[in-house]
């Protein structure tokens, strides 16, 4: 009678943790997203678990280059609510763009593409992100990944 295989569950001492660098110039942000949260998650590996952090450190540079397709720049609405009567607001990618904070963008395109559980806030806290080209992580030696 043959040994049936036991199911591995990767332990936080047997997890090893790599750097990436993606440069998001002319790229579009959906593919963007969803390599990072794809890293960040730890889908990469062969011992993923989902219920176990294995996740990457991922930095991002160049987010002011990042393209979004279609008339997703105007007609997309992000929505947050204040949590008072009537406090719901909405704004649009182009206004992001105006206001500098083009960081948002990615975030809530890779949050919205993680689990809705506890691991999500660990994993976005793996994810760098720099809107210029130059970032303070070189010390790490990030591996650049090609889109």
């Amino acid at each position: 009678m043959e040994k049936a295989q036991k199911t591995h569950s990767p332990k936080a001492s047997e997890i090893t943790r790599k750097w990436f660098h993606i440069d998001a110039q002319g790229k579009v942000l959906g593919r963007v997203a969803t390599r990072i949260a794809d890293l960040i998650r730890g889908k990469n590996k062969p011992y993923f678990a989902p219920h176990v952090d294995c996740g990457d450190f991922v930095v991002v540079t160049n987010l002011d280059g990042i393209v979004l397709t279609g008339k997703k720049e105007t007609q997309k609405q992000y929505a947050s609510h204040s949590g008072y009567q009537g406090g719901e607001s909405f704004i649009t990618p182009e206004e992001l763009r105006r206001k500098g904070q083009v960081d948002r963008i990615l975030l809530m395109a890779v949050k919205g593409m993680l689990p809705r559980n506890k691991l999500r806030d660990e994993a976005l806290s793996k994810l760098k992100i720099f809107t210029g080209a130059e970032h303070n992580h070189e010390a790490q030696k990030p591996v650049t990944i090609e889109l």
